[in-house]
């Protein structure tokens, strides 16, 4: 992506100054480190591709404010990363064109991190950036939907047509702003428990929601009790889909679950 009009958008969107930090990843040519680099205190580039590092080396040389690290993020200790790269103690914003096959596992390392990530703004393609921002009782709200919103707020900035790309892509983009919440969207007993019962929810989504559950937890008489009992504490009718509950009545279901184990 080198379209000059769709870079500054994205650096406008994520409201970039000189009192930021920007983590990158995959920055390809280095287009959009160039806009970043302009505007950000300190950018850090992960870069995996050994080709791609000496057009970076180049291409990058005037800003001194620009690192790139020659690396797998999703192998890399970012907390560390963090610590040891980033003179000041600033925001931390997370801006970048994500691969389409590693978009969810690339948003959900950062989120589950531990660093402090103030706010994302993430290009990928349309029908995730939809999923992730789905509402409950719609087509694209799942499991991605709960474990992105438990922790941010999302937003569908704008969309990037496929007419900007070449070579073009079949798909359509667009830009997601995620924002830190200050806690979690909702308070739950365990968040590994939280997000198994959201997976098993989900499972198969033509099922019912005592289907799926009796799927993923089994169904020996004592299973099925606790379920029943942890549905009538939560007040959740067990006949309803996955789709149809809140993060608020996730929580719920999850908390007397564990209460009641």
């Amino acid at each position: 992506m080198t379209e000059p009009n769709i870079l500054r958008k994205i650096v406008a969107t994520a409201e970039i100054t000189k009192e930021t930090n920007v983590i990158e990843v995959g920055p390809g040519i280095g287009a959009l480190t160039e806009h970043l680099g302009r505007s950000a205190n300190q950018v850090i580039a992960f870069e995996i591709d050994d080709r791609l590092i000496p057009v970076l080396a180049d291409t990058l040389a005037p800003y001194s404010n620009i690192k790139v690290l020659h690396q797998d993020v999703l192998k890399a200790d970012i907390a560390t990363v963090v610590k040891e790269e980033f003179n000041e103690n600033l925001p931390i914003k997370v801006v970048a064109n994500l691969p389409y096959y590693i978009t969810t596992p690339i948003m959900m390392y950062f989120l589950e991190s531990g660093v402090d990530i103030a706010e994302m703004v993430v290009m990928m393609q349309k029908e995730v950036a939809d999923r992730i921002s789905a509402k409950p009782g719609t087509k694209a709200y799942g499991s991605l939907s709960i474990a992105v919103q438990y922790y941010m707020e999302a937003q569908l900035a704008f969309i990037v047509p496929k007419t900007v790309f070449v070579p073009q892509p079949n798909v359509d983009s667009a830009i997601l702003k995620l924002t830190r919440r200050a806690t979690p969207a909702v308070d739950v007993t365990d968040e590994k428990e939280f997000f198994k019962l959201t997976k098993a929810a989900f499972q198969l989504r033509r099922k019912t929601l005592w289907n799926n559950l009796q799927n993923t937890y089994g169904k020996t008489p004592e299973i099925k009790e606790w379920l029943q009992a942890s549905l009538e504490t939560a007040g959740i009718d067990p006949t309803r889909r996955g789709e149809t509950l809140s993060l608020a009545e996730f929580a719920a279901l999850s908390n007397a679950m564990l209460a009641s184990k």
